[in-house]
């Protein structure tokens, strides 16, 4: 009888330190995912500024192109910097099984940094005000719907196939949009936008989150993280330009 009483108190223990541990792994496995993303934009901020001061410049009060914003920006070039970062990005998530954690990493901020060089000319076309002030709403709305995605006991997988299905419809309304020039289309288009990426950023937080697997080695582990930080990374950018479409004030 004294084994028997033991045996339960045993194994409550063993699964309580069990969770902790899985606890302890997950919050790391988190930590790094912010990590990569936040790195990735960072490289973005930098580099994008960076390309705006080299490739513009003022005259007389208007801004105009210098010689490497002719080449970037006025020239077949520029279509190499618009398809790079979406090429990239294909490239990393059909080949990131079979690559190594330093290769993807590298993969990843590479499309961070292009990605940077293509949002150049929104410093021409905003105030650095309202791009400063957007950036922080986009911040505060990512931060509050990543926290309510990795919190809440709710299963949001439902939202996925909704989501998907709004995003489609996002991407083919802004197609239209470019032969239409439609404000009315435009302005439907970026508020829709935004509710769908203000719902995947909680879910794919979710998403993330059940991904992590305590036995996973650190080949796998490095793999997830830095795909999910990709996930997280698409939502907060493609938030942010919807975002400065609406309350961003031109130049």
């Amino acid at each position: 009888m004294a084994n028997y009483d033991n045996r339960p108190r045993y194994d409550a223990a063993v699964a309580r330190a069990t969770e902790a541990d899985i606890d302890v792994g997950l919050r790391a496995y988190m930590i790094r995912v912010y990590n990569y993303m936040l790195s990735g934009l960072v490289l973005t901020g930098i580099t994008s500024y960076a390309t705006y001061l080299l490739s513009f410049q003022t005259v007389n009060g208007q801004t105009v192109p210098t010689a490497l914003g002719q080449v970037l920006f006025g020239s077949p070039l520029m279509w190499v910097i618009v398809f790079a970062p979406l090429a990239l990005v294909f490239f990393l998530s059909f080949r990131i099984a079979r690559m190594s954690v330093p290769a993807a990493q590298t993969t990843f901020w590479i499309y961070a940094g292009l990605l940077g060089v293509s949002l150049a000319t929104i410093f021409v076309a905003y105030t650095a005000t309202s791009i400063s002030q957007v950036f922080f709403i986009t911040a505060a709305t990512f931060g509050a719907m990543s926290l309510y995605g990795y919190t809440t006991k709710r299963d949001l997988s439902g939202w996925g196939s909704f989501l998907i299905m709004g995003l489609i419809g996002v991407i083919i309304a802004s197609i239209v949009n470019i032969f239409l020039a439609s404000d009315a289309l435009g302005w439907a288009v970026s508020v829709i936008g935004v509710l769908v990426f203000v719902g995947l950023t909680a879910y794919d937080t979710q998403q993330i989150k059940e991904m992590y697997y305590a036995g996973d080695d650190a080949t796998v582990a490095g793999r997830k993280a830095i795909m999910g930080a990709l996930r997280l990374y698409l939502d907060f950018i493609n938030l942010f330009l919807l975002l400065l479409s609406l309350f961003g004030s031109r130049e």
